[in-house]
């Protein structure tokens, strides 16, 4: 096996596309027609965007992300030269300041927002990056 994509589960699809698009300036792949799932072009892995009732479709239980909730535990990692311009232009564009950039002990610099859906990002240098 290899791992494929992500998808998460967001009330509004097209909200999210293009909040990823402003934010963190990731590009569609593709929008379904029925504006209930969606991919961005992020490299080798994707990631998706289904809308919440795709949950219900594929017989699952889901709790939906929200802003007004402690954020799930999971994080989506992106990686970038400089997570200090990242994270100023995704806070810019709408994403919530969580944690500033700092630098880890391992060698990356590190920060955190959450976006439109209340869903952690992570936006960091490469590993082994000073």
């Amino acid at each position: 096996m290899r791992f494929g994509y992500t998808i998460l589960y967001v009330p509004d699809v097209e909200a999210t596309v293009g909040f990823y698009e402003k934010a963190f300036g990731l590009r569609r792949r593709f929008v379904h027609e029925s504006g209930l799932y969606a991919e961005m072009e992020t490299g080798d892995t994707t990631l998706g965007f289904a809308g919440e009732p795709m949950a219900d479709m594929n017989g699952l239980a889901i709790r939906p992300n929200s802003r007004r909730d402690v954020a799930a535990g999971f994080e989506i990692c992106l990686v970038t030269e400089s997570p200090e311009e990242g994270f100023a232009h995704a806070v810019r564009e709408g994403a919530l300041a969580v944690k500033a950039v700092e630098s880890k002990p391992w060698g990356q610099r590190v920060a955190y927002v959450r976006d439109l859906n209340g869903c952690l990002v992570e936006i960091c240098s490469p590993m082994g990056g000073a």
